[in-house]
């Protein structure tokens, strides 16, 4: 589990795309303190797990799903990639609870100023936009975010300068892809509420409740 703050910008030492699968390796500096072989960080908002490291690099496997479902094979050489550790009970939740599991990539359509801010527009398919609501969570790209406005095919995110100058939303530009993880709370309630609809009929027995997984 990750919070979407991100704690530094790694570089792409290199990406190796295998048939089914990729190996990457990334230049890092405070990701590695304290970390060993097994421990989840998140690159560009996908959670990750650490197969070689030393003092200043680390290196990942990528699975076939993950390729196909993130942008992680648009990476080169010195691409600039947003890091983070994965959560520890004593840290403050400063963004939101973000799994480091994407659902699916957006691409951005539009960036303009306002005032101090930089306003992403960012196409998506309704299938992720239908889980976002104004005011709510978004994580791009591993970053915790909130949601200006939604429609059925695209939403705006407002950046403040911090945010544009120590992530790699700084790097972008109309065009670029991003990956985009919903509000995990959101989805459950969706799934909670078809599962209610889909019963609205039936009554709820012992069978039902382990078929669904309640027990």
């Amino acid at each position: 589990m990750f919070t979407g703050l991100v704690e530094e910008l790694g570089k792409v030492k290199t990406l190796e795309l295998l048939q089914d699968s990729a190996k990457l390796t990334i230049e890092a500096d405070k990701v590695l303190n304290q970390a060993q072989i097994g421990d989840s960080i998140a690159v560009n908002g996908v959670c990750l797990t650490v197969t070689e490291m030393n003092q200043k690099y680390f290196s990942v496997d990528i699975m076939h799903e993950t390729l196909a479902k993130t942008n992680l094979h648009e990476l080169k050489s010195l691409s600039k990639v947003n890091l983070e550790r994965a959560l520890q009970l004593s840290t403050r939740l400063g963004g939101h609870m973000v799994s480091g599991h994407v659902d699916g990539i957006g691409t951005i359509s539009s960036i303009d100023n306002k005032g101090i801010a930089k306003v992403f527009k960012i196409s998506a398919p309704p299938s992720l936009t239908s889980f976002l609501i104004p005011k709510g969570s978004v994580a791009i790209d591993g970053i915790s975010l909130t949601v200006v406005e939604v429609e059925k095919d695209y939403f705006t995110i407002s950046l403040i300068p911090h945010t544009f100058g120590h992530t790699t939303l700084g790097f972008k530009s109309i065009g670029s892809t991003v990956n985009l993880e919903t509000d995990i709370i959101g989805k459950y309630v969706a799934r909670f509420m078809n599962m209610g609809q889909e019963t609205k009929n039936k009554d709820i027995s012992m069978d039902f409740l382990a078929e669904h997984g309640f027990i």
